[in-house]
């Protein structure tokens, strides 16, 4: 008689190195968002703000690496808007409350509670959504603007202080008004630009990398003019969005339109 065969052990192939990249990035992240409350707190707000910007430069590079080295997964995805909400959410909301909201009591906690809950509620849209991709046309913009931009945005009175002094920009009323208004930003509907699928011409090369060190040489010499810059440029890209929304919708329902065989008419200005 043959001696029974042992049955086989089916070793674990383990998960490759680039694939944990994006998670690494991920939590790197939220270290940073999580660091930013701790400075907040000893009132070293510089810090604290340098800290949200590092959050949201690392949470813009996990999701083109992860995509890259295709490593994405199910798990990286709930972690990053995990990430998000605490960096974008919680803690811009905390740190205005605790550099200038504490002094308007209940009122100033009810605002920054507010834009913690609609940066929630935008990521939660922003996953669902995930399940029912837009047509392709809609696919290079937002529904309301993003959770790292929306943080970034409220940070701007805080950014500004250090430019031209607290006696207008560290105003309760004014903080509280930004607040709202990116807070309902974040839950619009409000088509934004999406820069996941943005390819540049080969024509544009050369002007990306030189616009890039220009970025770069702002960012070392002069930090905060450039943060302040680039939150009023995207402010002002808001209005070209949408008008560059509505024309690509139009001509995407014209397009239908000829595909389905029914003619168009021109409107009446008589009934």
């Amino acid at each position: 008689m043959s001696a029974p065969s042992k049955p086989r052990r089916h070793r674990l192939s383990g998960l490759p190195f680039n694939r944990m990249i994006p998670n690494i990035l991920t939590l790197m992240a939220l270290c940073a968002g999580l660091t930013s409350l701790r400075f907040g707190l000893n009132d070293q707000w510089q810090l604290a703000v340098l800290a949200i910007f590092v959050a949201a430069v690392l949470d813009g590079l996990d999701g083109r690496i992860a995509r890259i080295l295709k490593g994405s997964s199910k798990f990286g995805a709930e972690l990053d808007s995990l990430s998000d909400f605490v960096c974008f959410g919680v803690a811009p909301g905390l740190l205005l409350y605790l550099w200038t909201l504490e002094s308007i009591g209940r009122f100033g906690w009810i605002v920054s509670l507010l834009f913690a809950i609609c940066c929630a509620l935008r990521l939660a849209r922003f996953n669902t959504a995930l399940d029912a991709p837009p047509p392709p046309w809609a696919r290079n913009f937002f529904t309301g603007i993003p959770a790292p931009a929306g943080g970034g945005l409220v940070m701007l009175p805080i950014v500004l202080t250090f430019q031209f002094g607290d006696e207008f920009f560290r105003d309760p009323a004014v903080v509280s008004i930004v607040l709202v208004i990116v807070s309902a930003l974040m839950v619009s509907k409000v088509p934004t630009f999406s820069g996941k699928r943005l390819h540049i011409p080969y024509g544009g090369i050369l002007a990306v990398m030189l616009v890039t060190a220009v970025l770069a040489a702002g960012i070392i010499n002069a930090p905060w003019m450039t943060f302040s810059v680039l939150g009023f440029l995207y402010i002002g890209s808001i209005p070209i969005s949408i008008r560059s929304y509505r024309r690509l919708a139009q001509k995407h329902e014209g397009e239908a339109a000829d595909a389905s065989g029914n003619p168009k008419f021109p409107e009446s200005d008589t009934l």
